[in-house]
């Protein structure tokens, strides 16, 4: 294997792929990246068996091959190196990596070792907006729930339809719903399928990468493939290739509350800190605020008390219509919820202090936010 490129595109490749090769006791070549010169490609490969990582780099290709080395000592060498060209050559006893005055030679691991990364049929796939489609990723993945008993609530809900992709995440006292355009192609009407968090949270900071270091119009759009039991993301010259979780989604449309007896417009900063102020005075291990909407008032009074800390009111203009009606919610879940909507407006609806809450955006019907009640 020969080959040479800029350091600039080693250096992005490697800021890519690099991040889920960790410390594998049991299989230490997983801390590895294979560098994968085939059919006139230079590829830059990790897994750690649940994803693959594939980023395609630019260079001049002069001898084909392939190997593995330590992820983290060659990302941070090439990091360190002149933005210049980068001679990479493979040889019986090492790796050389030559660049004007640097030069060193790194030890290698067997390509042949290395885990292969599964292959996604490439008929059926569906075409989003990058941007779009990690700010929706953001919007619902943080509300996925870290108890391993059950693990399909454990991913990402993603309902595939002929022209949208539906996606949802629970932990059983909040749910994150948020609705983006896609187009469909091939395959099978409707589809429904869960995606591991850990997989979502590392697409989410790939496209952060991808969007802060390229001007490429190819990065714009992405796919999404599925099979059965995988699903491969591409976006330019990166690929992502997971797991699904086996099981069923619980039918999460059961708990979300039909006609709303009250409806309040209030400002999202004004809200947020207002329930930071009230968040102060809530009890300890409950995280309890309460939200109250007098009838025939515009405004939504907070408050909060505890025995330790003392008592809050905290009172924001606000437009409501309907009942006299309050709830109280865990402030951590509602703060949440409100930095996940993109809007100067909240829409809250609620029936009574018994029955979950709905936040949306005040003009968009495309996402909500839903907090189940602390029964008092």
């Amino acid at each position: 294997m020969k080959i040479s490129s800029l350091q600039e595109n080693l250096k992005q490749g490697l800021s890519i792929v690099n991040h889920i090769a960790g410390k594998n006791v049991n299989l230490p070549i997983l801390n590895n990246v294979l560098i994968e010169v085939i059919d006139g490609k230079i590829k830059l490969i990790t897994t750690n068996l649940e994803i693959g990582i594939t980023s395609y780099v630019r260079g001049k290709i002069e001898k084909e091959g392939k190997t593995t080395v330590d992820s983290k000592i060659i990302s941070d060498y090439i990091s360190l190196l002149p933005n210049k060209k980068i001679e990479i050559e493979l040889s019986s006893d090492n790796l050389k990596i030559k660049s004007e005055n640097y030069k060193t030679k790194l030890k290698y691991q067997d390509a042949e070792e290395y885990p292969l990364i599964p292959k996604v049929d490439s008929e059926n796939y569906y075409k989003v907006n990058t941007e779009e489609f990690r700010k929706a990723l953001s919007q619902v993945v943080f509300a996925v729930s870290t108890n391993e008993n059950r693990l399909e609530l454990s991913g990402v809900y993603f309902g595939l339809e002929s022209n949208k992709i539906i996606l949802a995440a629970t932990d059983s006292y909040r749910l994150a719903e948020k609705e983006i355009k896609a187009k469909k192609e091939g395959g099978e009407e409707n589809k429904k399928i869960i995606i591991p968090a850990k997989t979502l949270q590392e697409i989410i900071r790939i496209l952060s990468s991808i969007k802060e270091n390229s001007e490429n119009k190819d990065t714009n759009e992405m796919l999404i493939y599925f099979s059965d039991n995988q699903v491969l993301f591409k976006i330019g010259a990166t690929e992502l290739v997971s797991r699904l979780i086996e099981g069923q989604y619980p039918d999460y449309k059961q708990i979300i509350p039909g006609n709303s007896k009250t409806t309040a417009i209030i400002n999202k900063n004004e809200l947020i800190k207002a329930v930071k102020a009230s968040a102060l005075f809530s009890k300890t291990g409950i995280n309890d605020v309460s939200l109250d909407f007098p009838g025939g008032k515009n405004q939504t009074v907070l408050t909060a008390e505890s025995g330790q800390t003392g008592e809050s009111v905290v009172e924001i203009n606000s437009s409501v219509v309907g009942d006299d009606n309050g709830v109280v919610v865990n402030y951590r879940y509602l703060l949440d919820g409100l930095n996940s909507i993109d809007s100067e407006n909240i829409k809250i609806e609620m029936i009574d202090n018994n029955t979950p809450c709905i936040l949306k955006p005040e003009k968009d019907d495309d996402q909500i936010y839903i907090i189940m009640p602390i029964k008092q």
